[in-house]
């Protein structure tokens, strides 16, 4: 199969004429999605001019069919100015960024954190990756949405940020009078670590810088009247979810495992700590519970009863149980978004439903 680099390295010859670079070494070719013999992805351009774009698209599909890609589809976004700027001035380290671009206004006037804030917070934990948490955070932000409730995602994951490529994020913050404004897309604002780094780097911060960014992310972004925000925590009891347990002590928290009976021990210290802490766990979210054919038949891949164990241990309630699977998304939708299930899915039915719980428990 056809890999990234490949894809990159044959767009390396279409010319961004305002830059007068090609739009690889530009960073102006995102979201790139590869499907067997079939390509997704996005270019930025600087102009709405329909001749460039038309010329890229020709560009784009000769280039990608002389190394055997047939099907192509581009989606054109314009750059906003807080890219173009950025794309101006002279090229620094993404750490270095981070650490200097402090508004020098105060804070928003309506801090979110504090005691005359009326936002719920719901932190969404686990005890290992790979079960799903971020897919949990996404998709209940999105029902809570659906419920009508306004709510934001803090993707306080910093090292392995991924809630802006989950929910087909291809804009980018801007910046109003030294305060961020987040992005918003389902009906949910969303911030994360992903917005300010370049082309996927890593980031390579000890535990005080992680810290001090979450910190950036609650009290110099202007989240409006939210009243939900959803924490897509890092997995684990480290750094980043001591600061959030520090900083927002009447926080609640969800916990995501799957039916496995060591992913449902390790979730556990997750859980143990909220407890420590004071925290409520408002639930047990069993992530990838069952594989259900299209014949009906149900067959409990990764074992049963982990998420039940678990809520009885934590002595709280298995909120839902979510199938294995994948939204049925197509990638030439407007919204396109990989890991956000559809109001009328079975999933996103199950999501309502969880929603429905966690806002009658809220409002108790």
């Amino acid at each position: 199969m056809i890999q990234k680099d490949q894809i990159l390295e044959a767009l390396q010859t279409l010319v961004e004429p305002h830059f007068n670079k090609n739009v690889v070494e530009l960073n102006l070719i995102r979201d790139v999605m590869i499907k067997e013999d079939a390509v997704s992805l996005s270019l930025l351009v600087v102009t709405e001019d329909e001749g460039f774009k038309e010329q890229a698209r020709a560009s784009i599909q000769q280039a990608l069919a002389n190394i055997g890609i047939p099907q192509v589809h581009i989606r054109f976004r314009l750059l906003t100015e807080h890219e173009r700027n950025r794309m101006e001035e002279p090229v620094q380290q993404h750490s270095e960024q981070a650490n200097t671009s402090k508004p020098v206004q105060p804070p928003i006037q309506q801090p979110i954190l504090g005691q005359s804030s009326t936002v719920e917070f719901i932190a969404v934990a686990s005890g290992k990756g790979g079960v799903g948490k971020s897919t949990v955070t996404v998709n209940l932000a999105v029902a809570l949405a659906r419920k009508g409730k306004k709510v934001g995602i803090i993707d306080a994951d910093i090292y392995g940020f991924s809630i802006p490529d989950m929910m087909g994020i291809e804009e980018q913050p801007q910046l109003v009078e030294n305060v961020i404004i987040p992005v918003e897309k389902f009906g949910v604002k969303v911030i994360s670590m992903g917005f300010f780094v370049q082309d996927n780097a890593p980031v390579v911060w000890r535990g005080p810088m992680l810290g001090k960014m979450l910190r950036n992310f609650f009290n110099e972004v202007n989240w409006g009247d939210v009243e939900y925000i959803l924490l897509d925590l890092p997995p684990g009891t480290g750094d980043v979810a001591l600061d959030v347990h520090q900083l927002i002590p009447q926080s609640k928290e969800v916990i995501v495992t799957t039916p496995h009976a060591t992913a449902a021990f390790v979730a556990a210290r997750a859980g143990a700590m909220a407890i420590q802490t004071d925290h409520e766990i408002l639930g047990i979210v069993e992530n990838m519970s069952y594989y259900e054919s299209k014949d009906g038949s149900i067959d409990h891949i990764f074992g049963k009863g982990g998420g039940a164990k678990l809520a009885e241990d934590l002595h709280s309630e298995l909120l839902a149980q979510i199938p294995l699977g994948a939204p049925d998304n197509h990638i030439s939708e407007k919204d396109y978004s990989p890991s956000v299930y559809k109001a009328d899915s079975k999933a996103g039915q199950i999501y309502l439903e969880v929603a429905e719980r966690i806002i009658a428990k809220l409002q108790k």
